[in-house]
C-alpha cells in the first residue's frame, strides 16, 4: 500500500508549522506518519489539565483538531485547495492525569469537497481516553 500523504510531508515541517500557534502552546508535537496516519502527542499538565487535575476535554478536543486537519491537508493533491474544520465531536471514555496522551488520526472519507477523519486519543499505556470524529470542507485558497 502506497501512502496516502503527499511525499513531501515530514515531521520536522510539520512541527515547525505548529509555532506562535495554539498547538505549541498545548505541547502538541507530530511523531509519526504511518501510510494512512497521522501521529501526534500532548502533554498532561498545567496547560491540558482542568481544576480536578485530570485532561481538560477541551484540550483533548484540540489535539484532535490539530492533528485531524493537520493530517487531512497533507492528503491534497490540489495546491489550491486547504482543509478548515466544520464540526469535531468527541466521547471522553477515561481520565488522564499523567504523562502524555497519543492522538491518532486516520481517514473515514476523502472527498473532493469533505474529509471525514476519526482520531483516536489514547494514554501512554495505550488505554483509549477520547475517540473524536473531524469533518472538514476542502475549500479553495484565497
Amino acid at each position: 500500500m502506497d501512502s496516502i500523504f503527499n511525499p513531501s510531508v515530514s515531521l520536522e515541517k510539520l512541527n515547525l508549522n505548529t509555532a506562535n500557534t495554539l498547538a505549541q502552546t498545548l505541547g502538541i508535537e507530530y511523531t509519526e506518519i504511518g501510510l494512512d496516519y497521522l501521529e501526534a502527542k500532548m502533554p498532561v499538565d498545567n496547560r491540558t489539565k482542568q481544576p480536578y487535575g485530570v485532561l481538560n476535554g477541551g484540550a483533548s478536543l484540540a489535539l484532535a483538531e490539530t492533528v485531524g486537519s493537520a493530517a487531512a491537508n497533507c492528503v491534497l493533491k490540489n495546491t489550491n485547495t486547504h482543509c478548515v474544520g466544520m464540526e469535531i465531536n468527541g466521547n471522553h471514555i477515561r481520565p488522564v492525569s499523567k504523562g502524555f496522551v497519543i492522538a491518532r488520526a486516520s481517514p473515514i472519507h476523502l472527498g473532493n469537497k469533505t474529509h471525514v477523519w476519526e482520531i483516536r486519543i489514547k494514554t501512554e499505556e495505550n488505554k483509549l481516553a477520547c475517540i473524536a470524529r473531524l469533518t472538514l470542507a476542502v475549500v479553495e485558497n484565497n
